[in-house]
């Protein structure tokens, strides 16, 4: 069972130093806009970055993105405690429940996009959608390329790693 902070209690924990605040979204939402203090680690590659942090035993782990899932997930790849030992909370409503609460966010003033993680589950969901379509017009082989399409989504799930991802990211419209 993930354990919940609400905005309010986990500002608290930051101000008085018993929590550190990781933020799981790609490194584009959070040039966007952050919480302070805020570090930053990739859901896909939260666990290995945590490995790797010295964080002090006695600070409670809070992970956050925007609505609260991806820390969710974080919360639950790493268990009910960190490599150190410390207890971990995903952040209640993410980053919209901290900002609705008015309290402080960095902002870059860049104007807002999709995330690539946004961009993915469009594209892949387009291409399946196309890809039955067209089973049922031409035959199984478009059920069989939206199968390919669904594996390679639970694949880049599962791995962290997404060629499509990549790609997109190298687009002329996600290019600073």
């Amino acid at each position: 069972m993930v354990e919940a902070v609400s905005p309010r209690q986990a500002m608290d924990w930051l101000a008085t130093g018993q929590a550190v605040l990781i933020d799981v979204r790609e490194p584009d939402e959070f040039a966007v806009a952050h919480i302070p203090y805020a570090l930053s680690a990739p859901l896909a590659r939260t666990t290995a970055i945590l490995r790797d942090m010295d964080l002090p035993a006695d600070r409670k782990i809070v992970f956050q993105c925007q609505r609260g899932a991806r820390g969710g997930q974080a919360c639950a790849a790493v268990g009910a405690s960190a490599p150190g030992g410390q207890p971990v909370f995903n952040l209640n409503g993410g980053i919209e429940a901290w900002r609705d609460a008015g309290l402080p966010l960095i902002a870059t003033g860049a104007a807002p996009r999709l995330s690539i993680f946004r961009q993915v589950q469009i594209v892949v969901g387009l291409l399946v959608v196309v890809s039955v379509l067209a089973g049922f017009a031409f035959g199984p082989a478009g059920f069989v390329v939206a199968g390919l399409f669904g594996a390679a989504l639970a694949t880049a799930g599962v791995t962290g790693w997404c060629g499509m991802a990549i790609l997109l990211n190298r687009a002329p419209w996600n290019r600073p």
